[in-house]
C-alpha cells in the first residue's frame, strides 16, 4: 500500500502505532496496534466517530490496552518492527472501502470499517464494545454529508 494515499492523521497513527509496537516489545504491528493509536489521537475524529456509532469508547480504550499486553514479546532487537498479516490484510480493506466511496486518500475511519468486519483481536474488542457495520456506516455519512476525501488533509469532524 502507498501511504501517499493515506491522510494526514491516518499516517500519523499508523506512525503511532509503530511506536506502540515498539515501546510494548512487539515484532509486529497489527490491528491491535493501529486502533490503539487512533484511540489515543487527541485531535482524530475517530473516537468522536465511535461514539457517534455507539460504542463505548472508554471502554474499548481499555480493553486494547489490556489485549495489547496479552500479544508475544520479543526481547533483545534493536527495536524492529515490521507490519503484521493482519494489519496489512486491514489496511487492504480499508483500500477498497475508500475506493467504493470514491474516495482519492485513505481515511482512518475506512480503517474502522475494516474493524468493523475484521475478525482478529482488534475486531472482536470493538464489536464487544459496541461496533457495528452499520451505525458506524451511519456516522460516517452523517459527518461526511455527502463529501468524499479528496486531499491528505481532509478529516472527519465528528462531535459524539
Amino acid at each position: 500500500m502507498r501511504q501517499d494515499k493515506l491522510t494526514t492523521k491516518f499516517q500519523e497513527a499508523l506512525a503511532d502505532a509503530q511506536s506502540i509496537a515498539v515501546g510494548n516489545d512487539h515484532q509486529y504491528i497489527e490491528p491491535l496496534h493501529l486502533l490503539a493509536a487512533m484511540l489515543r489521537q487527541s485531535d482524530g475524529s475517530a473516537r468522536a466517530l465511535l461514539q457517534r456509532a455507539g460504542a463505548n469508547v472508554a471502554a474499548m480504550t481499555t480493553a486494547v490496552d489490556n489485549a495489547l499486553k496479552g500479544l508475544p514479546q520479543v526481547t533483545g532487537t534493536d527495536g524492529q518492527v515490521q507490519i503484521g498479516r493482519e494489519l496489512v490484510a486491514a489496511l487492504n480493506q480499508a483500500d477498497k472501502e475508500a475506493q467504493k466511496r470514491g474516495d482519492a486518500y485513505i481515511a482512518s475511519e475506512m480503517f474502522l470499517l475494516a474493524v468493523a468486519d475484521d475478525k482478529g483481536m482488534a475486531g472482536r474488542t470493538a464489536r464487544e464494545h459496541g461496533l457495528t457495520r452499520k451505525a458506524l456506516e451511519s456516522a460516517i455519512d452523517a459527518v461526511r454529508g455527502g463529501q468524499n476525501v479528496g486531499s491528505a488533509e481532509a478529516r472527519a469532524s465528528a462531535r459524539p
